[in-house]
């Protein structure tokens, strides 16, 4: 591994359940290969525990798996002040707005960024640009938004 300093990621629901799933298995399970390897710090939430509730039991023994080394942060009211400038910003509508509390959260927890395979409400290319519009609005710094495809490191990768 090389001597860049870990990264504090935000890891949202998605990635769990794409370990499972032929089109996003490879990178999610490297990417959480590369979390217990301390490449990044796993940052979590009780919103992925809660929604973890859903899932199939594969998924979910995988989040209590990764849950021993994750830093788990609260919902804070500064999270929800934050989660409501979201919406109220038009970013996504009253029916994504769990999407967009898990922005707030990594943003307030003071991740580097957040991954996730939702490219209809977080990764998306017009959506990035208005959560740190909104960020630096309301005091806090932008955070970048990736699928886990994209921060994996890999062992030809020149940096």
């Amino acid at each position: 591994m090389n001597t860049m300093r870990r990264l504090r990621v935000y890891a949202d629901t998605s990635v769990f359940g794409g370990c499972f799933d032929e089109e996003f298995a490879e990178a999610s399970r490297t990417f959480f290969d590369q979390v217990r390897s301390a490449r990044f710090i796993l940052v979590t939430s009780p919103i992925v525990e809660a929604e973890m509730e859903a899932a199939p039991s594969d998924v979910q023994n995988l989040f209590r798996h990764t849950l021993e080394s994750a830093e788990v942060v609260d919902v804070s009211e500064e999270a929800l002040r934050l989660h409501t400038a979201y919406l109220e910003a038009g970013i996504v509508s009253p029916q994504s707005a769990t999407d967009a509390l898990h922005v707030a959260l990594a943003t307030v927890s003071a991740c580097t960024l957040i991954v996730s395979w939702n490219f209809r409400h977080i990764v998306h290319f017009e959506k990035i640009p208005l959560y740190n519009a909104a960020n630096v609005l309301n005091g806090f710094e932008k955070i970048a938004i990736y699928s886990p495809r994209e921060v994996l490191e890999y062992e030809d990768q020149d940096l």
